[in-house]
């Protein structure tokens, strides 16, 4: 059975100088050339790409990326070249770092019921952006509905700097990289999938829903075609760049004082094992009678899960909010929680995990 392939088709105006470029700068392979007393044709091949350099093509030279571990020390420091046949060239590092960008600070309100649309990401999934602005691309959060509980999904990764899976209502099964066999998601458990690690989500029980946030909001995602899971070694202690998987289950939590009074929470740990990355705590109602504050965290988060509370904010109109309601509430802004009903269960996602709260009098 023949051998398929697949060549990116490049004309040149000039192949007789195309070839050492190609060859030398950018170190790539002849493979094939033709006819032999007047070459119009050449094919090459490196770097995980296979091109035909074609004399007699219509058009101008095309363009390329080559991804290098060492970018600045592949091509003798030049991050563009234009070949003597016309392609352009970008050269590019093969893995950047993580980039979040400056939180543009605001307060945010998302109601379920505005009625903002819910659109079809991937796997088929059903998203609801809770955050529009996205605070200047700093953060990204989401609620997200699997119609049949069945998610065509593949063994993949993210480059993030973040990533918290939280569990709203149902149950969702996903497999882990170095984490053992099936880890089952109930509503008020959550994960946190430490950047880079592979996992695959097998499907979940009808209705489910979850909170996902994504630090930085625009981060790629990346299809592992040679891992399968379960993997055979379990190492719970692994770190990806600083943070440990996190599975933390909520009927298993201890509660403890909150930060503003008339609250409390049960925390998930996650403070501790991103190194101080991201807090995420789930507060319900405890004693005392709610007051101002302020406080300095670069972004400070909030989902209402259950009950019901206005959200009162300087220079702002109070808004009741309930089940299915998102705020964002800035740095240095004086606001208050007040009137919260018995069964008030939010969830809080703060960045850094550790941060000041300033009660006012």
């Amino acid at each position: 059975m023949s051998e398929i392939r697949a060549e990116a088709l490049l004309p040149t105006g000039n192949l007789a100088a195309d070839l050492p470029f190609f060859t030398k700068t950018l170190k790539m392979r002849l493979d094939a050339i033709w006819p032999a007393d007047n070459p119009a044709v050449a094919i090459l091949s490196g770097h995980g790409l296979r091109i035909r350099l074609d004399a007699e093509a219509p058009g101008e030279g095309g363009r390329l990326r080559i991804l290098a571990p060492d970018p600045d020390g592949f091509a003798d420091g030049q991050r563009r070249l234009t070949a003597p046949g016309g392609t352009i060239v970008d050269i590019d590092a093969l893995d950047p770092p993580v980039h979040k960008p400056q939180t543009d600070h605001a307060f945010v309100v998302r109601r379920l019921a505005d009625k903002a649309p819910w659109v079809i990401g991937r796997a088929g999934m059903r998203y609801r952006d809770l955050i529009p602005t996205r605070l200047g691309g700093a953060i990204i959060a989401s609620h997200i509905r699997v119609p049949d509980g069945k998610v065509p999904d593949m063994v993949h990764f993210h480059k993030v700097g973040f990533q918290l899976i939280f569990c709203y209502r149902g149950w969702v099964d996903v497999l882990y990289e170095d984490q053992g066999d099936v880890r089952r998601l109930h509503a008020g458990d959550c994960f946190i999938q430490p950047p880079r690690i592979r996992h695959r989500v097998l499907e979940s029980g009808d209705n489910i829903e979850v909170i996902e946030i994504g630090v930085p909001a625009e981060h790629v995602t990346e299809i592992d075609h040679d891992m399968h899971l379960p993997t055979a070694r379990y190492r719970p202690e692994r770190e990806w760049d600083g943070q440990r998987f996190v599975h933390n289950i909520g009927k298993d939590a201890r509660w403890q004082a909150f930060r503003l009074p008339g609250f409390d929470c049960r925390d998930t740990t996650i403070n501790a094992n991103t190194k101080g990355v991201a807090g995420v705590q789930v507060v319900r109602r405890g004693r005392g009678a709610p007051v101002w504050a302020v406080h300095d965290s670069d972004i400070l988060f909030g989902f209402v899960m259950d009950g019901a509370l206005t959200l009162e904010g300087e220079g702002e109109e109070p808004r009741r909010l309930g089940p299915g309601d998102a705020f964002v509430i800035p740095p240095g802004m004086r606001t208050r929680w007040s009137a919260p009903t018995e069964d008030i269960e939010i969830l809080e996602v703060s960045l850094p995990g550790a941060f000041e709260t300033r009660l006012m009098p």
